[in-house]
């Protein structure tokens, strides 16, 4: 009696998949350094996703119901392909220096664009947008001095958080209008206070992880 092969599972066909992309991918790469493709496959998705930026400034035309639903459409994605490349990074281990300078940058352009373009339409409080974007450079100046010092000062649970609520706050706030039976605007709105208590008190914690630091070195 001959035994069947077994059936390979949802993930193993998933990851299949995702080893036929990134090898195809690396055969077309012509440009290497030190055996080493320059612009490896997470770091692509990192650039595709810095190239949805320029589509969000249709927002300044105060786009109708179907290109509001079709510019969430893209921000959501870009927001998925973050998970994506920070995944086949660490599947494939293809950490680079591209890619640790690439991957934070993409992800404060694509929301602090998508929320500034927001303000022009009256979407968005700019008070928070504003409050928010201070929050990250005083946190990543903090992180950056802490560093210099040989002190890493990694990301909180609570900032991913914060991060995860802004990406929902913001994709709402672009459909704007009624969506599914609900006011996507008001959701929005509800996602993006609570976004901000989560900025601010992340903000605090950092701040205080910074302080102990400087009491303890004197």
């Amino acid at each position: 009696m001959q035994i069947g092969k077994k059936s390979p599972t949802d993930s193993e066909k998933v990851g299949r998949m995702i080893d036929y992309l990134k090898n195809s991918f690396d055969r077309l790469m012509l440009v290497e350094k030190h055996g080493q493709a320059i612009i490896n496959l997470p770091n692509a998705i990192t650039l595709l996703r810095i190239g949805i930026i320029p589509v969000l400034f249709f927002l300044l035309l105060d786009p109708g119901t179907m290109w509001s639903l079709i510019i969430a459409g893209l921000f959501i994605a870009a927001a998925l392909t973050d998970l994506l490349d920070g995944y086949l990074a660490r599947r494939y281990q293809i950490i680079t220096n591209l890619g640790k300078f690439l991957d934070p940058i993409a992800d404060k352009l694509i929301v602090n664009t998508a929320m500034i373009l927001l303000i022009a339409i009256h979407r968005i409080p700019a008070w928070i947008v504003a409050i928010i974007i201070i929050r990250d450079f005083v946190v990543d100046g903090i992180r950056t001095i802490a560093s210099s010092e040989g002190v890493i000062i990694e990301a909180s649970k609570l900032g991913k958080r914060k991060t995860l609520c802004q990406i929902f706050a913001i994709s709402a706030l672009i459909i704007h209008y009624p969506f599914l039976g609900a006011n996507a605007h008001l959701v929005g709105i509800v996602i993006l206070y609570i976004a901000l208590w989560l900025t601010v008190y992340s903000g605090s914690d950092y701040l205080i992880k910074f302080y102990r630091y400087t009491r303890t070195k004197k």
